[in-house]
Parts: C-alpha cells; structure tokens; sequence
C-alpha cells in the first residue's frame, strides 16, 4: 500500500500531467510543461536544503499546481496585476495541495503547512519557505533565463536579476555561479551584480 507521501505525490504528477502545454526536454522528448517544471523544483531540492521533509518535498513538488488554469492573460497588465496573478495562483496551489493531503491522511497541521510553504509565507525568515523560493530561482535561471531575457527589455532584465538574486540565500547564489550560461547572459548577470 502507498505510503501518504506516495499517495499526495502521484496526485500531484497526475494533475501536473494534465497541463495541455509542453516543454521539449534536453534529450528531445516532450513533457507537460508543468510536470517538467516540479521535476526540476525537486531535483534543486536536496541542493539547497539539508534535510527536506515530506511536507517540504510535497510542497516544492506543487508550487505551481495547475497555473495553466488561471492564465496571466486574464489580470490586467503591469506589476500590480503581476504580483495578484500570483498571489491567487499560490493560495490556489496550496489549497489544492492541502485537500491532497488530506484525502491521504496527513494531519490538518502538516497540510496548512505545505500551503504556507507554497504560499512563501515567511521568506528570509523560514528555512523551508527559503528553500523553496532557491529551488524557484535556481530553475528559472537554469531552464527560463535565457529565453525570457532575449523578449525582455535589457533594463528591465537586469532589474529581474536583482530582484531574483534578493530573494536567494547565499547557498543559492554559490549554486546560481555554477550554472553553465550563454554569454549574454552571463553577462546580463554579472551586470545586474556589478560585477567587472
């Protein structure tokens, strides 16, 4: 019999499995955008934290559970209809993760947890919300940097690098250093930390 953690994650997969968009992976196979994603939330995971437990692991796994549903399209434009967009995404995703739980039997604490936790209540002062926004950041710059800053005004990039860069913890920037880049963005980063 699947332990709870098994249960809460196959549910989070299968619905991560239904995201109608596809990113093409490295060996040239698809996969539904959103499930890549969370793979790779998880595989940062045990990079930035040393001990991640079941709730954080779930947690990291879900941090974007279902976001085709709700798209940015449908808030107005700017900063403000950005940061609500979001906000509503992340209160979804941690109520749905929470009902998850609960239908596996985790605890009504373990459970508003993992929604805290999505929801980044607590940045810079909770290891486990930190660790998930590091895996957050580690895999936009792994995976998404280089194509978002060539559609992004080179300004307004270089701020997204800053602003990305406040929200990591130090153990997070050593790993952000490592990360192959192209030219242009590496670049576009040393820029952004005034670096020569």
């Amino acid at each position: 019999m699947p332990t709870a953690f098994d249960q809460t994650l196959a549910a989070i997969d299968t619905l991560h499995g239904e995201d109608p968009r596809s990113t093409v992976l490295a060996d040239g196979t698809s996969m539904p955008q959103e499930l890549a994603y969370a793979q790779r939330m998880s595989g940062w995971l045990d990079c930035v934290h040393d001990a991640p437990d079941e709730v954080l692991r779930l947690a990291v796994r879900a941090q974007h559970l279902q976001r085709w549903l709700v798209p940015r399209a449908e808030y107005p434009e700017g900063r403000v209809g950005y940061l609500t967009w979001r906000r509503d995404q992340s209160i979804r995703a941690g109520d749905a993760t929470a009902q998850l739980m609960l239908e596996a039997d985790y605890s009504d604490k373990d459970a508003n947890r993992a929604a805290k936790i999505i929801g980044k209540k607590g940045l810079g002062r909770d290891a486990d919300v930190q660790a998930l926004e590091d895996c957050a950041c580690l895999v936009f710059l792994e995976n998404y940097f280089a194509d978002f800053s060539r559609k992004i005004e080179h300004d307004h990039m270089v701020r997204i690098v800053q602003m990305t860069w406040r929200k990591m913890s130090p153990r997070a920037h050593e790993l952000a250093l490592t990360l192959p880049m192209t030219d242009a963005s590496l670049a576009l980063v040393k820029e952004a930390l005034g670096a020569e």
